[in-house]
């Protein structure tokens, strides 16, 4: 079982080589981002469509495999007074599901406005919707992580 752990114990819990992975979850899809070794860059990866959790799961454990991935950051979808609602628990929920079947750290991030401000940097690059619409999910986990990243330089 592993567990949710707070943004500023992430340094200390995780080896130097291993990267943040970030997710920003949706009804239909998983926008995935990875940080760097050096944990300063978040990039955007991928998008997946979610088909059913085992099958989500799996692919985000070959990921996590894959890149030496230390530590997993959850966009947080709170109500813009602060509260939690039914995407929260949903995304509480995903992470103690996903706790289930990998021993890495949990950490989550306030996400709010988060997609806004990916659709409007789209926006600006005059970015077409279908494009657009490929491109949001993965740039508003880079954009979750980066805001993860940043905080951790300041430690």
């Amino acid at each position: 079982m592993s567990m949710e752990i707070e943004i500023n114990q992430i340094n200390s819990l995780i080896k130097k080589d291993q990267r943040l992975l970030g997710l920003d979850l949706g009804s239909k899809t998983i926008g995935i981002a990875l940080s760097d070794i050096g944990r300063t860059i978040a990039t955007p990866m991928e998008t997946i469509k979610r088909v059913k959790f085992t099958k989500d799961v799996e692919r985000l454990l070959t990921i996590i495999e894959q890149q030496n991935v230390g530590a997993i950051i959850l966009g947080l979808p709170k109500n813009m007074n602060g509260s939690e609602g039914p995407r929260c628990q949903s995304t509480r929920q995903f992470a103690k599901n996903m706790a289930e079947k990998t021993q890495i750290p949990i950490g989550y991030w306030d996400e709010r406005l988060s997609t806004i401000a990916v659709t409007r940097t789209l926006l600006e690059a005059d970015t077409s919707r279908k494009r657009r619409s490929e491109l949001v999910d993965k740039m508003a986990a880079s954009y979750i992580l980066q805001g993860v990243l940043n905080n951790l330089s300041k430690d």
